[in-house]
């Protein structure tokens, strides 16, 4: 009942073998080179708006990033405290057992 059932496998009616590839020679005839008979226009203008920066937008890139470091930080830094003060309640809890096992071998 709890055994598990694995799939059959099919068995092969015959040799399976890949097609063979043919592969045919072509010749190579060396070419001239030759240089091109018509001027190349330039490039079209790209008609992409460019982005312009105004004081405005600067200091208020300045401002999202600076809050983004600032939370960014905040967040670590509160991981690392509650890591800290999980590690000392540890560390008082063993202290604490310790006496109470040693109290008990002296008894």
């Amino acid at each position: 009942m709890l055994r598990p059932k694995l799939p059959t496998m099919p068995q092969p009616t015959g040799l399976v073998t890949p097609p063979a590839v043919v592969i045919e020679p072509t010749t190579i005839t060396p070419g001239t080179p030759h240089a091109p008979s018509v001027p190349v226009a330039p490039a079209p203008a790209s008609t992409r708006p460019t982005v312009q920066l105004t004081p405005g937008t600067a200091l208020a890139l300045v401002g999202g990033g600076t809050a983004v470091v600032l939370v960014v930080g905040a967040v670590l830094v509160s991981m690392l405290l509650a890591v800290a003060i999980t590690a000392a309640s540890v560390a008082v809890c063993t202290v604490v057992l310790r006496s109470l096992l040693a109290s008990q071998h002296r008894r």
